[in-house]
């Protein structure tokens, strides 16, 4: 397992998810949501957060059906992550799959008591930090960075 820490991104319509790891890692936790409808201070707020975490890779989610199969979501998100990628190089961006983590979260968001309509903007956290800590299981298991690294285009 690569030491550094690592951030995780849910990219959601409305609202982008963040969570951060320790360098060892071990775990994921919460960082923000940033809102996402204007893309633009988006990726400046996660270019920002990059600066300011310094970690070895950022992992985005890439949402597929449950197939496998990938729509017009991952191709929005696969644009976002070549645009992230080109921001904050050169730290690496991976995509790896992310099929139910919202679910997941959400699951688990209610099974803690909390209200779903208060926690809209934590699910995405939550959404980002199963993303990360599936990302570090994977890693943590093959011993290969999870996931396909996006290239950046000049």
């Amino acid at each position: 397992m690569r030491r550094g820490r690592r951030l995780g991104v849910d990219v959601g319509e409305a609202r982008i998810g963040v969570a951060s790891c320790d360098p060892d890692g071990l775990i994921a936790t919460p960082v923000e949501t940033v809102p996402g409808r204007d893309v633009r201070a988006a990726r400046r707020r996660l270019a920002q957060l990059v600066a300011a975490y310094e970690p070895i890779e950022v992992v985005v989610g890439l949402p597929r059906s449950l197939r496998g199969g990938e729509g017009p979501a991952a191709a929005r998100v696969r644009a976002f992550a070549e645009r992230i990628a080109h921001d904050v190089a050169p730290v690496p961006v991976r995509l790896v799959d992310e099929r139910l983590s919202t679910v997941t979260a959400t699951r688990g968001m209610r099974a803690s008591g909390v209200k779903e309509r208060k926690g809209r903007s934590r699910v995405d956290q939550a959404a980002a930090v199963v993303i990360l800590q599936s990302a570090l299981e994977t890693e943590r298991s093959s011993g290969r960075p999870p996931g396909q690294c996006v290239e950046v285009v000049v």
